[in-house]
């Protein structure tokens, strides 16, 4: 995995305030296009699990196949439920669709989202890899694989080392799930011995932890490559598009994934830049929460598909809630993962106590607290509420990710208007056009987003 540092001349403040940045740029994994399994030991594992599939069918452990409708599927990431992100994934390759190579692809929607090598293998699967602060991630256990539907382990590969960068990385950590319409789901690049505890027989449900993401076998870095074959052992591309030449119509997703999802994956506030080494080191996040006055403070915002023509905003909120700085940027490159950080000095930060930080992307907003001059609970953190809202720009009503139990409007002179909820949606139509801090709770967490009204 490399990264990239291209700073945008382009991103604009509303006002001058003592602050240093943007800084940071595109995160870039696999640019070599290392391919994660050699034919060889693909045709190695199919045997594998075809052995192991006639032992399970003869003592009865695998149920009679449903010929009927495919299974279908949800997203096998999700995040350790103690990870301090909001989103720990994002795609960096699909399945090839163009037998030619090399450096002739097409994925399902028409795209290059996809990748081939000079000695023929067109990738064959989803490569979601985890964003950011992938090594930390790995170290830590907070990106998991899970069950993308139930069914049974078919097999599954462990001990293998785990923190390949190229080439040559030896056998992958793995679970392969058998699923009721004959369809088989592989797992691969797992964390050694972080695999499920269940044996190859047992059943697990759809959403089921099966292991931690990480880098064994052919890898540059922490990814998860989820590969799916149907009942007669061919290869599927489980999205619909128009350039799928299998299934064009037909999604394998309960709810497919927009092509191009922009998200804010995380907003941090750290004692100095993130340090991010070459790999496999572990990078140094630095993460700090509490500032003494006096002190700088890095806010740091980490997106994923920071799309062409999307605008991404910072905003800095002062313990009162009018805003201290803010400053946007229209994107002119398409970025997998990207990062962005501004050192603000004391003279930017002019209140002590609980200061805002709100990051936007598209439709996706994250804030994240840190004090200044005072201290947080030990517990506060953990009451920020990891929550977001569409559409920003809003004009009638705005729905959460979530349920709120309260919310209301703060506007940029510190004003407060209470918003009407209703379920996950709250109604705005009766704010003035303008910029407002939204803040409630949420599962009995507090949250702060920015709300732009037109």
């Amino acid at each position: 995995m490399t990264k990239k540092y291209v700073f945008l001349a382009f991103w604009l403040s509303v006002a001058a305030f003592a602050q240093d940045g943007p800084f940071g740029g595109e995160y870039e994994f696999n640019p070599d296009h290392v391919e994660c399994l050699s034919p060889a030991k693909r045709d190695e594992i199919k045997a594998q699990l075809a052995t192991s599939r006639q032992v399970l069918v003869a003592q009865g452990k695998l149920p009679a196949q449903n010929l009927g409708a495919h299974v279908m599927f949800d997203w096998p990431v999700v995040k350790n439920p103690t990870a301090n992100y909001n989103n720990v994934w994002s795609i960096s390759n699909y399945v090839d669709h163009n037998a030619a190579f090399p450096n002739q692809v097409q994925d399902w929607n028409c795209g290059s989202r996809t990748y081939d090598t000079s000695g023929g293998y067109n990738h064959q699967g989803v490569d979601i890899f985890t964003w950011p602060f992938t090594w930390y991630q790995m170290a830590n256990n907070q990106s998991w694989a899970v069950a993308a539907a139930s069914g049974v382990i078919l097999y599954k590969s462990n001990g293998n080392p785990d923190t390949s960068c190229a080439m040559g990385g030896g056998n992958w950590n793995a679970v392969y799930v058998a699923h009721s319409d004959g369809t088989t789901t592989w797992y691969g690049h797992l964390k050694n011995n972080s695999l499920t505890t269940k044996a190859v027989g047992e059943f697990v449900a759809a959403g089921e932890f099966l292991g931690v993401i990480g880098s064994s076998g052919n890898s540059t870095g922490p990814h998860l490559h989820f590969e799916v074959y149907d009942t007669a052992d061919a290869l599927v591309d489980t999205y619909s598009g128009t350039c799928n030449n299998w299934n064009g119509g037909d999604s394998w997703w309960n709810q497919q994934k927009p092509y191009i999802e922009p998200k804010v994956n995380a907003a941090f506030t750290h004692s100095a830049a993130p340090i991010f080494p070459n790999c496999p080191q572990i990078e140094t996040p630095n993460f700090k929460n509490e500032f003494l006055v006096g002190q700088n403070v890095v806010c740091a915002g980490y997106f994923a598909d920071q799309n062409i023509g999307a605008q991404a905003t910072i905003s800095l909120y002062r313990p009162n809630g009018t805003l201290a700085y803010t400053s946007f940027a229209i994107t002119s490159e398409l970025y997998y993962a990207s990062w962005w950080f501004w050192t603000f000095n004391p003279s930017t930060l002019n209140q002590t106590g609980i200061w805002t930080v709100t990051f936007s992307l598209g439709g996706s907003s994250l804030s994240h607290q840190f004090a200044y001059g005072t201290t947080l609970a030990t517990n506060d953190l953990q009451k920020n509420a990891a929550i977001s809202f569409y559409p920003n720009p809003a004009n009638d009503q705005i729905t959460f990710s979530k349920t709120v139990d309260e919310v209301e409007a703060i506007s940029v002179d510190g004003k407060s208007i209470p918003l009407t909820i209703q379920g996950e949606s709250a109604q705005i139509s009766h704010l003035p056009c303008g910029v407002y801090i939204l803040r409630g709770k949420s599962e009995n967490k507090d949250f702060r987003l920015k709300l732009v009204k037109s």
